[in-house]
């Protein structure tokens, strides 16, 4: 197979975006047969570590449906030499048949901890710990991208070190395992691999939905498993009772042990995060960078990893350095430009609801340093994010001409200059409703 066969045919697995920004990277150096491995070059160690720990799972079936073969996979540099000696022994560092390769970066202390996510994080650790004791199942569910597979994993590195049996996959994986035990007329290894270990790690359960064969497979190895007192740890993007096509013995199930959610990073934890993901990665970032991060992307963290490696990645290849205009003209593809829409009550309302006053007190007379403050935030934002005119806005908020609208803009954009919270409040807010539903 070549390189341009191999990118035609994961082009055709994977979506649009995820394709253009890491996999169109990977160039194939050597696929071998008699040693079943597939080795593959990028341009630096980030991209490699995003999708080996994202995308190996996915390279490997695009294998197996075009030659029939399922290798290992190894990422490494342009131009870093290994021998066949150190190739083999990464594997066997790497590869066990009763886990899954877990990324080393995912671990309890990398993970930043904030209201949003702390009582999962409790129970992860508790779990981590002395699996099969309490909390058995644990079920975290939480939106998209806001770190279920970080901390899913953290448990599984953290068993590791103490020396327990770990397997970590998607529903997905299990269900591609258990499809082609039953072809191959193997599902005796398929059950001994998953009922076999100290802790089963399940990403996305709610993907069960529909799939009657599976889920029957998957409640006896769940029963086998909890029977056993070994661990269960799954993920899902909802509750066990509102994923519909699940069969009411294993929603029962899900929910013998703990049920416990992440929710969306408030925007101190956003900062905090994507400081600790810099750090880790090796990329210096400044104040302001860090802010406009904050609260110009959503709230997923996976969106602020792929972030950071696009910085990184076009530091390295373009000899760019990293500043905040840089990291503005990266990010302007991703910035949703709504303004058309936005309504002067919009802005109103969102600003009243974040500083808990009411709407009514804005377009008031009164004058109190909570109800002013929100007035010029609702003005600078009006000024900002709509074509509406200065003596417009003055009669919509019921204030005595235009002057005073430009005397509450002068005394803002002051406040942002000189005030670096109050300037993360006006940038939250700002990107709150571009990026409105």
């Amino acid at each position: 197979m070549t390189n341009k066969e191999f990118l035609s045919l994961i082009q055709k697995e994977t979506n649009k975006n995820d394709f253009e920004r890491y996999l169109k990277q990977l160039v194939l150096k050597k696929l071998s047969i008699e040693e079943n491995i597939a080795i593959f070059e990028v341009a630096n160690k980030y991209i490699a570590s995003w999708i080996k720990s994202k995308y190996t799972n996915l390279i490997q079936n695009c294998f197996e449906k075009s030659i029939n073969i399922k290798p290992d996979i190894e990422i490494r540099l342009f131009g870093e030499k290994k021998t066949k000696k150190e190739i083999q022994n990464s594997l066997i560092q790497n590869q066990s048949p009763e886990s899954t390769i877990l990324n080393p970066s995912y671990t309890f202390d990398s993970f930043v901890v904030g209201p949003s996510n702390q009582m999962a994080y409790n129970a992860a650790l508790a779990v981590a710990s002395k699996p099969g004791i309490q909390y058995n199942p644990l079920f975290i569910y939480g939106g998209t991208g806001l770190g279920k597979t970080h901390i899913l994993q953290a448990i599984g590195n953290h068993a590791l070190e103490n020396d327990k049996t770990v397997i970590y996959v998607t529903i997905e994986q299990f269900m591609n395992d258990f499809i082609f035990s039953i072809n191959k007329k193997n599902m005796e290894h398929f059950r001994e691999k998953y009922r076999n270990c100290d802790l089963l790690l399940i990403d996305d359960v709610q993907f069960l939905s529909g799939k009657e064969s599976t889920q029957e497979e998957f409640f006896h190895t769940f029963n086998e498993l909890h029977n056993a007192k070994k661990q269960i740890v799954m993920t899902s993007d909802r509750l066990p009772s509102q994923i519909a096509g699940l069969v009411d013995r294993l929603k029962s199930r899900f929910e013998w042990g703990l049920t416990t959610d992440i929710q969306i990073p408030k925007l101190e934890t956003k900062i905090a995060i994507i400081e600790k993901k810099s750090e880790l990665n090796g990329i210096n970032l400044s104040r302001d960078i860090v802010s406009f991060i904050a609260t110009t992307l959503d709230s997923s963290i996976r969106e602020i990893e792929g972030v950071l490696i696009r910085i990184n990645a076009s530091a390295s290849l373009l000899n760019l350095e990293i500043n905040l205009q840089m990291v503005q003209n990266l990010l302007k593809d991703q910035i949703k430009e709504n303004k058309e829409n936005i309504k002067l009550p919009d802005i109103i309302s969102l600003v009243a609801s974040e500083l808990n006053i009411k709407p009514s007190d804005i377009k008031s007379k009164k004058r109190t340093s909570s109800v002013a403050n929100a007035r010029r935030i609702v003005i600078y934002l009006a000024r900002e994010l709509t074509h509406n005119s200065m003596p417009d806005i003055a009669k919509f908020l019921e204030m005595k001409d235009h002057s005073s609208i430009s005397h509450n803009m002068k005394k803002t954009t002051e406040l942002i200059e000189k005030d670096e919270n109050f300037k993360l409040i006006i940038q939250n807010l700002k990107n709150k409703l571009i990026n409105k539903e």
